[in-house]
């Protein structure tokens, strides 16, 4: 009998195989489900499989999905003293910061918070002028798609990038960090808060919110009153609603909101655009 079951376990195994090379995918949604397919049978780790999955869905994300808004930057002005760039950085803690002239749409560059510390040696900070400091800024348009976005980072060493509209004037900034994040999920360091870092406006009708947000915070932020006991976080209250594990672009209304799915894996939704309807 144990000799049969495992004849029976290694003919199931090599058909699977054969399947995978005679029945080849012949779109990404058939890829997908092979790959999902391989997880179930335990012969792809579930967290490779989350991390392929982003990887694919990097491709056809653009860095206005991701960046964050121009609502939101914490920038520096170039003709401002030390002692008044000073409480910004600390504060923020931040390790790049984008370098206006006049206005936002007058980025003189991006200043590296590391490239200030040879000054705790120097005695005189009279003569101190940032853009001695900063370095040139790399400018894309909101259409730039992720996945070459992250190649042009590993390139260039740079690790921010302005983001600009068709107009050329700024939108927001993207970071490597925010990309890697699409792929392997949060990363988490020891500055990170827990607060409406969460939802990002870009303007006065549609928001990106990430769906470990809790619903107690979304409901203060949106003035709504969804149910906070069911679940504690709004890709909870998302996924009730769509019924299903949904896929990148499909979207659900719920309560006068629009939410539009922007980045899923394969067993949880990451990241949702919400608009308001009315």
């Amino acid at each position: 009998m144990t000799h049969g079951t495992g004849i029976a376990a290694k003919r199931t195994l090599l058909e699977w195989i054969g399947d995978l090379f005679s029945d080849e995918p012949t779109d990404r949604s058939e890829l997908m489900d092979v790959l999902r397919d391989a997880a179930d049978r335990q012969i792809m780790d579930a967290e490779a499989l989350n991390i392929i999955f982003g990887a694919l869905q990097v491709s056809d994300m653009q860095a206005r999905d991701i960046m964050i808004p121009r609502s939101q930057l914490v920038y520096l002005k170039s003709g401002d003293a030390l002692d008044v760039l000073l409480p910004t950085i600390i504060q923020t803690q931040h390790s790049r910061f984008p370098v206006i002239g006049d206005d936002l749409d007058d980025i003189k560059g991006i200043l590296h918070a590391k490239d200030l510390l040879p000054l705790v040696l120097v005695q005189d900070l009279q003569g101190f002028d940032i853009k001695d400091h900063i370095r040139q800024a790399s400018v894309i348009p909101e259409s730039k798609r992720l996945n070459v976005l992250l190649e042009d980072f590993r390139q260039t060493r740079n690790h921010m990038a302005v983001v600009v509209d068709e107009y050329g004037h700024v939108s927001g900034v993207v970071t490597i960090e925010d990309v890697l994040e699409q792929i392997v999920g949060e990363i988490e360091d020891e500055h990170d808060i827990d607060d409406e870092s969460f939802i990002k406006q870009l303007d006065d009708h549609t928001f990106h919110v990430k769906a470990a947000a809790e619903v107690e915070d979304f409901n203060q932020f949106f003035d709504m009153a969804l149910d906070e006991e069911e679940f504690d976080t709004i890709g909870g209250v998302v996924l009730k609603a769509f019924g299903h594990l949904p896929a990148r672009g499909e979207s659900v209304d719920i309560d006068g909101l629009r939410f539009k799915v922007l980045n899923a894996d394969s067993r949880r939704v990451r990241l949702l655009q919400v608009k308001r309807l009315s």
